[in-house]
């Protein structure tokens, strides 16, 4: 106990993180794109089904309001909303909050960095993206090269099967001799399984890689791009194993938005999970016009475990959650 006032992390990694976040403004001041702040308590909480919200009881005058208020787990809905008010090319560089999410990875509160683009597509953005990894890597004399695939050929490429077409029993043989217990599990999930465990431990160290366009039924907040099959206008990169950024061709479509909130409320209430009380400020800014945009959001801890080989997040934390 007598060694817990201690930083999680060494000195020179918290001056490596002064150093990043004065990198990535002097990137994006550059470029014209408009550092903002937005609010951390809302009203409306995250429904997406596999993000878990911190909530909170405000004790003070609410004028009407909920009491409940939700810590956010990404800026995205009040940037929405601030591009739907024309404020243009913006971002936000802070803290957010999931509840559940603890380990070698993973921190309550971690900082994230999220920005968005009028008049890009998500393939547009990628190639930004890698620029901005690009710079923060130099600051430790690294680099390390891009590359990019769709999810079908990711699959195909190192499984051997597509992930659009493959039968449930298909994607779960494919885990090998990795045994999970079927209940309750989805296609997504068994999807979702073979790309933690079978395919991310084998990405390159030296090597940026881009999937995009994933199926539709993961689009979260991204367009969805007709076909045979339809895709997801998405894209994850990653550095060796470590997932850095996730980034969409934005949905701007009120009513479809609308339907995938009522969507993520079904399975929520099948799990037995909360249902937040959906956005519906984000809602009328979508309805008032969104305009066409892509945007993305980038883990700044796991960049900065990247740039250092860390192996845990606390290793590039002043305090983790455990000292916190």
């Amino acid at each position: 106990m007598t060694d817990e006032w201690t930083p999680s992390a060494p000195v020179e990694t918290l001056r490596l993180r002064a150093s990043l976040y004065a990198t990535i403004r002097t990137f994006f001041a550059q470029r014209g794109v408009l550092e903002v702040e937005t609010p951390v308590l809302s009203v409306a909480g995250n429904t997406d089904p596999n993000i878990a919200s911190f909530s909170l009881e405000f004790s003070g005058r609410t004028d009407g309001g909920p009491r409940t208020r939700w810590l956010r787990t990404s800026p995205e809905y009040p940037l929405k909303r601030l591009l739907a008010a024309g404020v243009g090319d913006c971002y936000e560089l802070g803290r957010v909050f999931r509840d559940g999410e603890a380990g070698g990875r993973h921190n309550p509160e971690f900082t994230m960095l999220e920005w968005y683009r009028v008049g890009w597509d998500h393939r547009r953005l990628i190639g930004e993206v890698a620029e901005l990894i690009g710079a923060a890597l130099a600051l430790v004399g690294r680099q390390a090269q891009l590359t990019e695939v769709t999810y079908a050929d990711l699959f195909l490429d190192r499984l051997g099967i597509d992930p659009h077409r493959a039968t449930d029993a298909e994607l779960r043989a494919a885990l090998g001799d990795l045994v999970i217990h079927p209940e309750g599990l989805g296609r997504d999930d068994w999807l979702d399984l073979l790309m933690t465990h079978r395919l991310q431990p084998g990405f390159p160290t030296d090597r940026l890689l881009v999937i995009r366009d994933y199926p539709a039924s993961q689009c979260a907040l991204a367009r969805v791009r007709p076909g045979d099959p339809p895709v997801a206008e998405r894209f994850e990169l990653y550095l060796g194993p470590l997932e850095l950024a996730n980034g969409y061709h934005e949905l701007v479509d009120a009513n479809e938005q609308r339907m995938r909130f009522e969507r993520d409320a079904v399975v929520r209430s099948d799990r037995a999970d909360s249902v937040p009380d959906r956005d519906e400020r984000l809602l009328a800014a979508m309805a008032h016009g969104l305009p066409p945009c892509a945007g993305v959001a980038v883990g700044v801890d796991r960049l900065l475990m990247a740039m250092t080989g860390a192996a845990r997040i606390a290793d590039v934390l002043a305090f983790e959650f455990s000292r916190a």
